[in-house]
């Protein structure tokens, strides 16, 4: 009698296919863009949206583990730099930079993207943020950004619900020499303009499409645009009538990077990211779609009026947040400064 022995099947083994994990603001990775990268690289990616500074801080800074490649404005990078969040870019791993309008290109022209002479940011995109108004409710274009305080608009204001970038309206506001360098004995002041400020607001918004329903469905009268066009473009699409401004003081202005985090666990895959989002691709649908200037072509239309201020490092991001959260809350003015 023979034995039979038992008969083992051997399974081919299936390479697990690479993941891309991918911090993005609203719009910017849109699933066109992710599916052709994902096509074109046989890999999977994984988008989170972020809403805010701080929470961009808070997934990078406390699971910097869990993120491969993030888009970060330029003013805020410089932080990540010092905390060693992020790594050095090889731009020549980024062809596309060569199609960047030459403003771009001249990465040492522009602060904070480079640190001891290395290079950590790309610039993607940029808007300034202006003022837009409801034209049936304001006939005439408000000029400055005290509008936001003007009490004929109480509780018709929307603002952006973020302290660092309040902070710096606060300073306009009140003719500081600089928004980004509150000093000691302007702290109060600053403080003071924001109460006044969340007692004319109607709401809060931290993503753009909020923005949009809040200003529709309460009939709002006057917003302030932390997204600028690309909340713009949004509301004309939805058929609101609308105006937008650039105050006299200036509109702060944000430049968005990608970068590249110092856990990546595929360099090279990050590096090919960066490059798909300057394609032609995401740069149209970053424009068409979501309203926004791309640093690979000059803007369809520009406002003589437009006078710019580039975010800078505020003098400190972490009081600015605090604060803003207890004014936010509804503290009064002691509450808010104790220590």
């Amino acid at each position: 009698m023979t034995a039979l022995l038992p008969t083992f099947i051997v399974m081919p083994v299936r390479a697990e296919t690479p993941v891309l994990r991918v911090l993005a603001w609203p719009g910017y990775a849109e699933s066109e863009v992710v599916q052709s990268f994902e096509r074109q690289h046989g890999v999977r990616v994984e988008v989170t949206i972020v809403t805010s500074d701080v929470s961009l801080w808070q997934k990078v800074s406390s699971r910097n583990m869990d993120h491969d490649v993030f888009a970060v404005n330029a003013a805020e990078l410089q932080r990540y730099i010092a905390s060693g969040l992020v790594s050095p870019l090889k731009p020549e791993q980024i062809p596309n930079t060569s199609r960047q309008l030459a403003r771009f290109r001249d990465l040492a022209a522009i602060p904070g993207l480079m640190s001891g002479g290395k290079t950590f940011g790309i610039p993607f995109t940029y808007s300034e943020m202006g003022l837009i108004y409801d034209r049936k409710q304001i006939g005439t274009a408000p000029t400055t950004i005290a509008a936001l305080w003007d009490p004929r608009y109480r509780g018709k204001v929307i603002a952006y619900d973020g302290g660092t970038h309040n902070f710096s309206l606060a300073a306009q506001r009140l003719k500081l020499k600089s928004p980004f360098r509150i000093s000691p004995a302007e702290w109060p002041h600053a403080a003071e303009q924001l109460i006044a400020l969340r007692r004319n607001v109607l709401g809060f918004y931290t993503q753009p499409e909020e923005s949009v329903q809040l200003f529709q469905r309460h009939k709002a009268a006057l917003m302030f645009a932390n997204y600028g066009m690309q909340q713009v473009h949004l509301l004309e699409d939805a058929g609101a009538d609308i105006g937008y401004v650039i105050p006299q003081e200036g509109a702060l202005t944000w430049l968005d990077c990608w970068v590249i985090t110092r856990a990546a666990r595929d360099p090279a895959l990050a590096h090919k990211w960066i490059d798909h989002l300057l394609g032609e691709q995401a740069s149209r649908l970053l424009t068409e779609r979501q309203g926004l200037a791309s640093t690979m072509a000059e803007p369809a239309a520009t406002r003589p009026e437009r006078r710019l201020i580039w975010l800078q490092p505020p003098e400190d991001t972490g009081r600015r947040e605090k604060l803003w959260g207890r004014i936010r809350s509804g503290d009064n003015i002691a509450r808010v400064l104790a220590p």
